[in-house]
Order: C-alpha cells, then structure tokens, then sequence
C-alpha cells in the first residue's frame, strides 16, 4: 500500500497565498487543478500529472516550492 504522505505530496502544492497572487488565475483556468485558500495558505489540488504541469508553470514563474 503507497504511504499517504507521498500520495498528497503528488496531489497537492501548498503555498502562501501571496506567491500565487499573480499566477493564481492562469493555474485555474489552463490546468485542471482547485485552489483553497486557508489561514493565508493556498493548497493546489488535482491528479499527480495536474500537480506536476502546476510545479514546472510556476517554477518557470520564478517560484520555488518547499
């Protein structure tokens, strides 16, 4: 059985609501993903290759994900 840590580390990016700011709309509408926000934190969430394509897009944005 997968270890569900590394389950939703493939199903989610969490970040500070301030770095997505400017990227925020085009992840929502080019990808097929939902964005939560929560306590000044916003969680990506969508299917392992979704969450992948997110990473690439935002690092090719100059963010960095912990």
């Amino acid at each position: 059985m997968p270890d569900p840590s590394r389950l939703r580390d493939s199903t989610q990016i969490v970040l500070p609501c301030g770095e997505l700011e400017d990227v925020q709309p085009p992840v929502e509408s080019e990808f097929t993903v939902s964005v939560f926000a929560k306590d000044g934190h916003c969680r990506i969430i969508g299917s392992p290759v979704e969450i992948k394509a997110v990473s690439e897009y935002l690092a090719r944005h100059g963010i960095s994900l912990p």
